[in-house]
């Protein structure tokens, strides 16, 4: 992890929180242990929340809906996946037998956590202006390229182009699987009673997006 450190510029005063950060409960519960990276990853949500909230306020003149928008792009699931693959996190996840087997070093929706719990560590060890500094340098170049956006807003894109219509839409959770730290939401989106789309994600949220994406898709054929 002393690559990771120097990569990123700082220097840990308690290692047993990052440690911490990369455990996966599937290791956790393997080794009888006490933790996991979960209550970390729900500090460091909202720190990354925060971070780039405020980067946004300072330097745009952007509305608050437009500002939501844009700060949904560089926080989302998509994006976390894609900063912990660039910092190459799958080398220092900690993860059970079984898990390993299936992949999980490499899943989405496991290294997009890992990256927030990674950051609550680094709040909780050297305080809010390191991570600020931290995240900035990371996120900040993915927001300055135009051409890069992890998220786009499926669902109001699908809302306008039913209302020009007139037509009725419904978002339904057909399927809920998994232990409740690693949720996979299976969501479908009907128009007129009518399935345009499925979507499959680790949150409802994103699962009903991924549904208005693939119906968006369908209609526009």
């Amino acid at each position: 992890m002393e690559r990771l450190f120097q990569k990123l510029e700082i220097v840990p005063k308690n290692k047993d929180l990052y440690r911490l950060a990369f455990s996966h409960s599937s290791y956790v519960n393997e080794r009888h242990l006490k933790a996991d990276y979960e209550r970390l990853e729900f500090l460091g949500d909202a720190v990354l929340d925060l971070v780039v909230s405020d980067y946004l306020y300072r330097h745009s003149n952007a509305k608050e809906g437009d500002m939501t928008k844009t700060r949904a792009s560089y926080v989302c699931e998509n994006a976390c996946f894609r900063y912990a693959l660039d910092l190459n996190f799958s080398d220092y996840i900690k993860v059970g037998h079984g898990e390993e087997l299936e992949g999980g070093r490499y899943k989405k929706v496991i290294l997009a956590d890992i990256f927030e719990a990674f950051m609550g560590a680094i709040y909780l060890d050297l305080g809010y202006d390191t991570v600020r500094k931290v995240l900035l340098k990371i996120i900040v170049p993915y927001i300055e390229d135009n051409n890069i956006t992890f998220f786009r807003d499926y669902k109001s894109a699908l809302q306008e182009y039913i209302q020009t219509e007139q037509r009725t839409l419904q978002y339904t959770v057909i399927k809920e699987e998994g232990p409740p730290h690693q949720r996979v939401f299976t969501v479908q989106v009907s128009v007129d009673g009518i399935i345009y789309g499925t979507g499959l994600a680790s949150s409802k949220k994103e699962a009903e997006q991924e549904a208005a994406r693939s119906a968006l898709e369908k209609l526009a054929r």
